[in-house]
């Protein structure tokens, strides 16, 4: 077993509890002396000290585990991207922060997060609408509903049991899904669907006629889906609220968003319940287009679903789940590993969903690492959709799915791949803004906080070399 040390969490948790150092040593048998060397790091909680306190306080060993801080990292390193102090923080720095003063970083995340809001509010009282717009305008209401759930890992476990429950309880089976939901709309609810051929709109409920329209230009998979979204606004209405007054109040701009998107979530949580979905994962190794075949749902729902299976006792592989645009904006990004997509807008060129636009239709897998070392297992695909017709504009995505390295043997996609082999790995980063790898011949931005090295004598095959 490795050492421990986690003074910054032993302290928190004395302090919560309101204990001077001598009251708590005096519980776990120890000297006041050699608690406060344990609370700076000067010596490791060693497995006695762990199981007193986990006997004196009842917390779990793994809350005194060293964490995955890489997510709570790179947010920082983002953070400090655009501001003239970035370049004067060191990367051990930020990492000992992330690592021994967690909460303390959050906080500083809040900051940068009111600073910003504050920048754009400012920015639209004073007209300012200049060339760095986007960067000044930033986050907007859905990108706050994608923080919600990459804060959660994308699970919700409350929600996730209430819509396995409700499945067993309409008898939801596969190949019967519209019917059972069209049922229980009608019975508990008195709502009558009708098939509306709006050209403008997939769905349009009606709250005094009882009438949910939809579009038959709906896949069956689709159309359960808006019944089951419909279904968890009508039942669970109050339970969504709940969910979204964790982060946001009512009279915020991103409230209503977010309760569609956790509307949503109970859809696919309802139509793909957890222990039969996460049972036929696993048998199938995590194939996401035979999944998708089984259960009669699309690419992007399937890969959407196998991003939320942390439900604890029964986790499945903890995915990232990513959705762009030929020209690499982000419109979904979930995760349940330590993956850290930018929220600046860039993303990596060297990575594979950017492959995927050359061959539509077939699964492009890749092994990437991170600046960090950690390896990642990557799919990607293309999916395509069209309202029909022959001069009907089409939408085009990449769809990603990435695990880290050490589940990527659980996946299909594994087959013939040497995972032990870190060379066979493309690198990549989190965007060419915050990227650290210095000697990438993709970069598009100088590297955050180095001085170029720019010789009118010399070029180089780094488009921005920098100085040592």
């Amino acid at each position: 077993m490795g050492r421990t040390y986690a003074g910054a969490r032993l302290r928190r948790l004395r302090e919560e509890r309101g204990l001077s150092q001598a009251e708590l040593a005096r519980r776990l048998a120890v000297s006041p002396s050699y608690l406060n060397q344990m609370e700076h790091d000067a010596r490791p909680l060693t497995v006695p000290v762990l199981l007193r306190l986990t006997e004196a306080f009842g917390v779990d060993p793994g809350f005194f585990a060293e964490r995955d801080t890489s997510r709570l990292l790179a947010d920082l390193r983002e953070a400090l991207a655009d501001g003239p102090e970035g370049g004067r923080v060191s990367p051990a720095e930020l990492s000992e922060l992330a690592q021994r003063l967690p909460t303390v970083a959050r906080v500083l995340l809040d900051l940068d997060r009111r600073n910003r809001a504050l920048t754009e509010r400012v920015a639209e009282l004073a007209g300012d609408r200049g060339p760095d717009e986007a960067a000044v305008l930033g986050r907007t209401p859905y990108d706050e509903v994608r923080e919600f759930f990459y804060r959660r890992q994308n699970y919700l476990h409350d929600l996730d049991t209430a819509a396995e429950g409700l499945a067993a309880g309409i008898g939801l089976r596969r190949g019967e899904v519209r019917r059972a939901l069209a049922a229980r709309l009608a019975e508990r609810h008195g709502v009558r669907l009708v098939a509306d051929a709006d050209a403008e709109q997939q769905h349009r409920y009606d709250p005094a006629a009882r009438v949910l329209h939809y579009s038959p230009r709906l896949r069956p998979g689709q159309q359960a889906f808006r019944m089951a979204t419909q279904l968890a606004l009508l039942e669970y209405g109050q339970e969504l609220s709940r969910q979204a007054a964790e982060d946001f109040t009512e009279d915020s701009p991103a409230w209503t968003p977010a309760r569609i998107g956790i509307a949503n979530y109970f859809a696919a949580a309802l139509i793909l319940p957890y222990a039969v979905f996460h049972a036929s994962a696993e048998e199938t190794r995590y194939d996401v287009e035979r999944l998708a075949d089984h259960f009669g749902v699309g690419y992007e729902t399937v890969c959407h679903r196998l991003s939320t299976l942390q439900r604890p006792g029964a986790r499945g592989v903890p995915f990232s789940f990513v959705r762009v645009d030929r020209a690499g904006n982000l419109s979904k990004r979930q995760s349940a590993t330590g993956f850290h997509f930018s929220r600046g807008g860039g993303t990596c060129p060297l990575w594979n969903v950017y492959e995927a636009f050359a061959s539509p239709g077939r699964v492009h897998v890749q092994m990437a690492a991170m600046p960090d070392g950690r390896r990642y297992l990557w799919t990607a695909r293309t999916v395509t959709r069209s309202r029909g017709g022959w001069h009907e504009p089409r939408k085009t995505f990449a769809i990603g799915l990435g695990c880290e390295i050490r589940h990527a043997h659980r996946l299909v996609y594994s087959a013939g791949l040497d995972l032990a082999d870190a060379a066979a790995a493309t690198p990549i980063g989190m965007g060419c803004r915050v990227c650290e790898r210095l000697d990438c011949p993709q970069r598009a931005v100088p590297p955050l906080g180095r001085r170029l090295a720019v010789d009118e004598n010399r070029t180089t095959f780094v488009p921005y070399p920098v100085e040592p």
